[in-house]
């Protein structure tokens, strides 16, 4: 007696066999999860507010300053992030990043929320602030997010958390850094 192997049943079982099979994943790195601690410019998918939708979020420069056009800190130093909040999806998402959804821990664990402060709050630069937390459909929007922090507390975390709860973790430089450093400093002038 004879047995025969169909093409879908050979495929699978070679797609088996194999390290990688046409169709599949292309062996690069997973994409980072939620206890992955992240580099500024690296972006990660996150749920949207309820959990509904998907948002991809990636801080990308990250401002020290003592005073802005709207004032000065309470403790000391503006501590102001830049992030691009993108959305693939067909229908609108919207973040977590005004209800609470991005906190910074300090290098020593004092953590606290975005906008802590008076000051904190009015921060809105000039051409980094498009309006998140709802995104369009298969669009970007760019805004920032300032915290009222103390000196000691530079080089923190930058801690976001998605619509489903998982929280994402990006280690900040203790310096300015960034690709829009000099222009974000002097829309906060």
């Amino acid at each position: 007696m004879r047995h025969y192997i169909t093409a879908p049943l050979l495929a699978a079982v070679c797609c088996l066999s194999l390290t990688a099979c046409t169709g599949s994943d292309d062996g690069g790195s997973p994409p980072p999860g939620p206890r992955t601690t992240l580099r500024l410019g690296q972006g990660t998918d996150t749920a949207g507010a309820g959990g509904r939708g998907t948002v991809r979020i990636t801080p990308d420069t990250v401002v020290y300053v003592d005073r802005t056009r709207t004032g000065t800190p309470e403790h000391g130093l503006f501590a102001v992030v830049t992030f691009k909040a993108e959305n693939r999806a067909g229908t609108p998402v919207r973040t977590t990043a005004d209800d609470g959804g991005f906190r910074w821990k300090a290098p020593d664990g004092h953590t606290v929320g975005a906008g802590n402060g008076e000051g904190a709050r009015r921060i809105a630069p000039v051409g980094f602030s498009e309006g998140v937390p709802t995104v369009g459909p298969d669009t970007f929007q760019v805004d920032t997010v300032a915290f009222d922090i103390t000196t000691a507390g530079k080089g923190g975390t930058l801690v976001y958390r998605g619509g489903d709860g998982a929280v994402f973790r990006w280690k900040l430089p203790s310096t300015s850094s960034g690709p829009v450093v000099a222009a974000l400093e002097s829309a906060l002038r």
